[in-house]
């Protein structure tokens, strides 16, 4: 999938923005643009020349206001949003994805741009959890990732009451990392990305990793085990003398692991 209808994709050296745009209906998140946004990510993920990504919705109002359902459809596993594959790829690739929240960032957006590894809030930005009061929920990325931000009494307290948060506020909560004039929240997020960029990707690959295998376990793990670890691994003599030895069809050295 390349030609793209709901989300854009651009790159700037090794960073990659990917935007929502559906500015009329809110940047809302429907079948269409998660299916985009899972293929945008996945090739990022294979992408060896980028190394950080932008997340962030078109205009200066809404950086996403949660998904959009066709209420005509009968209630069918195969008609919910795929939302958490997005959530997973974001969780889960080893490369930082930074949020930009140009604007309103409620239910589904608001889990979407705290699923990310850091988030630029420009000082319009608005934060909310409105499942219960729209008959609906995240019980899943939108409880614990919000927990693991703001605190479980705080993380309660959004999803019950449904309160509005400004961008100070979300600041002073730990839901957002910096505060930014309205107008500059991709830019800055861009910078962020950027820097990130001139690290290790190995070492941040691996710290990813590790803050995701807290919450996903086996998958997590194997992340780490498979991205990082076998990587170098496969480089080692030790890899290599096995590797020959079974092609030769003998026993390997093993006086040869650390020659």
């Amino acid at each position: 999938m390349s030609d793209y209808t709901d989300i854009r994709s651009e790159t700037s050296g090794p960073v990659l923005t990917l935007t929502i745009d559906r500015e009329v209906a809110g940047n809302k998140l429907r079948v269409q643009t998660l299916l985009e946004l899972k293929d945008a990510l996945q090739r990022f993920r294979t992408d060896p020349t980028l190394r950080a990504a932008v997340l962030t919705g078109a205009g200066d109002k809404f950086f996403c206001i949660g998904g959009e359902h066709d209420e005509t459809t009968s209630l069918d596993y195969s008609q919910v949003l795929p939302i958490i594959d997005v959530y997973e790829a974001i969780d889960t690739i080893a490369k930082p994805v930074v949020a930009a929240v140009n604007g309103f960032a409620v239910g589904g957006g608001n889990v979407l741009h705290n699923v990310c590894d850091l988030t630029i809030a420009a000082e319009n930005a608005v934060f909310r959890q409105v499942g219960p009061m729209v008959g609906s929920f995240d019980a899943g990325y939108g409880t614990w990732y919000l927990e693991d931000s703001v605190g479980r009494k705080r993380a309660k307290e959004m999803w019950y009451l449904n309160r509005k948060y400004t961008a100070e506020q979300a600041l002073a909560m730990g839901l957002v990392n910096e505060v930014v004039p309205a107008g500059q929240a991709v830019s800055r997020a861009q910078e962020v990305a950027a820097e990130i960029a001139t690290r290790s990707p190995m070492a941040i690959g691996a710290l990813k990793g590790a803050f995701s295998a807290r919450h996903t376990g086996v998958l997590g793990q194997a992340r780490m085990a498979h991205d990082q670890q076998l990587t170098l691994y496969l480089a080692t003599k030790e890899a290599h003398e096995t590797g020959h030895a079974f092609g030769a069809k003998r026993s390997p050295d093993p006086e040869t692991f650390w020659s």
